[in-house]
């Protein structure tokens, strides 16, 4: 079994919840679809945390922007990378800053499982889209405001593509449409030849107005969305209390938005 997580953001008191939730279940390998840091308060731990316990790290926006430089931000997206950054820097322990410098640096944008490896196929993991894996959004209103845009995503890959980045889980089927974990009851069955588009949700910033922690197993050819929850309002005062971090990063995770 396969556990896929995404878009932790500093957030150590969710990927605590979800690697304890994960723990207790028969999952032999944690891939991680990128943005360990940024918005969140605890980049330093989210960082320790998936070293040790991910098989597969990729790229995502946030962890980009950190190494170099933040592309289309808001002012509060922005400032959190710019802290990010400083707090990375002040690390006193050079080996342990320096693991963390290396990690970022040398994530790779994509993963590919080739057909035979697991029951549903050959799978393609990304941070943003397959088209562009760092910092494409799929948005679900993108299969009735943008058609077209859905129907060139899946020409990029031949079977299941895993994304996360808009932090909000569900499934896109070629039609183009999209259903919700609710719609599916949480399970969604790979069928081979029918290609889809799986979005993992966020461990530690959700944005589908449920405010616990999401995750997805991946179980022979089951895709099972899984919801943990956490002590949000612990979160919201670690980002208060940072002058740097705005105090919507922290409120907003109150109403998972």
């Amino acid at each position: 079994m396969l556990a896929i997580i995404s878009d932790i953001h500093s957030n150590t008191t969710a990927l605590a919840a979800v690697l304890a939730d994960i723990g207790e279940r028969n999952v032999e390998q944690i891939y991680c679809l990128g943005d360990v840091v940024g918005y969140g308060p605890e980049p330093e731990a989210c960082l320790d945390m998936i070293i040790e316990k991910s098989s597969v790290a990729l790229m995502g926006n946030h962890d980009y922007a950190v190494v170099y430089e933040p592309n289309q931000f808001n002012i509060g997206a922005e400032s959190a990378c710019f802290w990010t950054r400083q707090r990375l820097e002040q690390e006193n322990n050079r080996q342990r800053q320096n693991t963390w410098w290396d990690f970022l640096g040398n994530l790779p944008v994509k993963h590919l499982i080739p057909e035979g490896e697991l029951a549903g196929g050959e799978m393609v993991f990304v941070h943003g889209s397959p088209r562009r894996p760092i910092n494409e959004y799929i948005f679900p209103d993108d299969v009735y405001n943008n058609p077209s845009k859905v129907q060139g995503l899946f020409d990029r890959f031949a079977n299941i593509c895993f994304v996360g980045h808009t932090h909000v889980p569900g499934v896109f089927t070629d039609s183009p449409d999209f259903y919700s974990p609710n719609e599916l009851e949480n399970i969604y069955e790979i069928t081979p030849g029918r290609k889809a588009i799986i979005n993992v949700g966020s461990v530690g910033q959700p944005r589908d107005r449920d405010p616990r922690a999401g995750y997805v197993l991946v179980e022979s050819d089951v895709v099972r969305f899984v919801r943990v929850p956490y002590d949000v309002e612990a979160i919201i005062e670690k980002v208060q209390a940072i002058p740097e971090l705005d105090d919507y990063l922290g409120i907003r995770l109150r109403e998972g938005r």
